[in-house]
């Protein structure tokens, strides 16, 4: 069962794809600013280079576009209506374009890191059943339309159509429909693309010329199919557009479009909960065993393990039940974190070609509910599986996270007891030189921690080996690598440079662990300062409520209250 879900929060909508109650795609739109992909400008080049056989465009946005020369010369389709390559055939880019030259581009790839956007000047129209191709003057029929005498008959009902040199690829959708509505999807595509080409006659380079239907819209066009059985949204508005855009398309389903006006319809199938999930390095399968994913920008590799699967008979039909079913889910996990490029899976050795070639076909059958083209190449040497999908968009990592100030994108940071011991090397080089009544040092609130100790232990015995004071400051937006270490000097503000709390406030905090000088005591640790909570041991790994009754230099005392 496939149900769509659409929230409409205040400045974002979001589209939920969910099949038997599991999250399987999800979009993201700002109201106010639309996709970049399949946009059209008219464009400008700005620098031609031929050792790349490329150009760069100037469309407008931040960083100039990259147009290759397949992208740049006529376009050749099979009958999938899948462009032809032949780089040896190609023409080099400084016969084909010239800086200054304008240039009517689509993005077919938005911008991903430090890449600027892909642009092609093969235009394309998507409609519900056909995509136009003006300027190719062919037909190609999609490849998920496996019944060959279906194919044969659109290619038939299709031909007539063919005018002025503009060709179309009929699209899974108009499996089945009739002659009339293929022939009224590309009339209104047609007229949308002489529309685009008097605008571009009017309009100065580097502008815009056209952008595709907003999320709604497309969500219609593309997502919504026979086998949706429910619409969800919380918008009354919402609800009577899609209502207008099914009418045209879809009547059937103008029935099922329910409102649950002011809700959060993503709680139906507590779809945030999922997306977490999605974006977590190790997803687990029903059976127990697990999948790891880890991305980068153009490479993504899948290892399937076993985990707490034993099976029932034998290892070898242990192995192919458990690849079976990770099988199913990277399918599943490709969709909803929208993964592109190269895809390396490691599925758990196997050691017959049919084992192989079962989960191949479970594969191949499960992509086939991706509208993302894929392509399964097959098992190296090394029994990896190698494929690739196409990378037009964000991935949702891309989408929901950032990349972290502290590891910088790397995964990890340094462990605090390695930063510790540079803190005291660098405290050893200056102790002699400083002027100041003693040290202070500046860290990550977890380094703090870790260098003052339970209850200020490892900084009393430190102070009382240097026979200096040291003052340790916990800075909660410092990366754990950096460090601070200079001279302390008696006039400075010690209330307000070391203790992050004071007497009499009242703080909502969780319980760590138990003091080791008193085991009967609680600890928690606020921007690396020690709090001893008195009798707040039984409540380790629970939230409460305390009260500061007096703060020293390296920690304090509370007592729990009732709010």
């Amino acid at each position: 069962m496939k149900e769509i879900l659409i929230q409409q929060d205040e400045d974002t909508i979001g589209v939920a794809l969910v099949e038997n109650q599991q999250l399987s795609e999800i979009y993201f739109e700002q109201r106010e600013r639309r996709q970049l992909l399949g946009r059209i400008y008219k464009g400008k080049v700005e620098n031609v280079l031929p050792g790349m056989q490329a150009a760069f465009v100037n469309i407008g946005l931040s960083k100039n576009c990259f147009l290759y020369v397949e992208d740049a010369v006529p376009k050749h389709i099979n009958e999938y209506g899948e462009g032809l390559k032949n780089a040896t055939d190609l023409p080099n880019i400084s016969s084909v374009l010239k800086k200054g030259q304008e240039v009517l581009v689509q993005i077919v790839k938005e911008p991903v890191g430090t890449k600027g956007a892909r642009v092609t000047t093969h235009i394309t129209l998507p409609g519900r059943f056909v995509v136009l191709m003006p300027e190719v003057g062919h037909i190609g029929v999609s490849r998920r339309i496996h019944d060959e005498a279906e194919r044969q008959r659109l290619r038939e009902i299709s031909q007539p159509l063919v005018k002025d040199n503009i060709g179309f690829i009929v699209r899974t959708a108009a499996e089945g429909i009739g002659p009339e509505e293929l022939a009224r999807d590309i009339a209104d595509l047609t007229a949308l693309w002489q529309e685009i080409q008097q605008r571009a006659k009017k309009v100065k380079p580097v502008s815009l010329v056209h952008h595709d239907l907003g999320i709604i819209e497309r969500t219609v066009r593309d997502i919504l199919s026979e086998d949706v059985t429910d619409i969800w949204t919380n918008s009354k508005t919402m609800q009577t557009e899609i209502s207008a855009l099914v009418q045209k398309q879809l009547p059937e389903y103008d029935g099922h479009i329910y409102l649950r006006e002011h809700q959060d319809v993503f709680a139906l199938y507590d779809i945030d909960t999922q997306l977490q999930k999605a974006l977590q390095r190790k997803v687990w399968l029903k059976c127990g065993g697990y999948l790891i994913i880890d991305q980068t920008e153009a490479l993504t590799v899948v290892d399937v393990n076993t985990g707490k699967f034993v099976g029932k008979n034998n290892l070898e039909e242990t192995v192919v039940l458990a690849n079976i079913e990770a099988a199913k889910e990277i399918a599943r996990q490709l969709r909803l974190r929208n993964i592109g490029g190269i895809i390396i899976i490691d599925f758990i050795d196997m050691d017959t070609y049919s084992d192989k070639e079962e989960v191949v076909a479970v594969l191949e059958q499960e992509l086939r509910k991706d509208r993302t083209r894929t392509s399964i190449l097959g098992f190296t040497q090394l029994g990896l599986l190698e494929m690739t999908r196409k990378k037009a968009s964000m991935g949702l990592t891309g989408l929901m996270e950032r990349e972290c100030p502290f590891c910088e994108g790397k995964g990890k940071v340094v462990h605090e007891n390695i930063v510790c011991q540079r803190v005291h090397k660098e405290v050893g080089q200056i102790i002699g030189e400083a002027n100041g009544s003693g040290i202070l040092i500046e860290v990550n609130p977890a380094v703090a921690s870790y260098l003052i100790g339970p209850s200020g232990q490892n900084l009393a015995a430190w102070q009382q080996e240097l026979d200096k004071k040291i003052v340790v400051k916990g800075a909660a937006g410092q990366k754990m690598e950096d460090i601070l270490v200079r001279a302390y000097y008696d006039d400075e503000n010690q209330e307000q440079t070391v203790a992050p709390v004071h007497v009499g406030e009242k703080l909502y905090v969780k319980i760590l662990e138990p003091n080791e000088e008193n085991p009967n005591d609680g600890v928690v640790r606020i921007y690396g300062f020690v709090v001893v909570v008195t009798d707040g041991a039984k409540y380790v790994g629970q939230k409460k409520w305390i009260e500061i009754d007096n703060a020293f230099k390296t920690h304090c005392f509370a007592h729990i209250i009732e709010k």
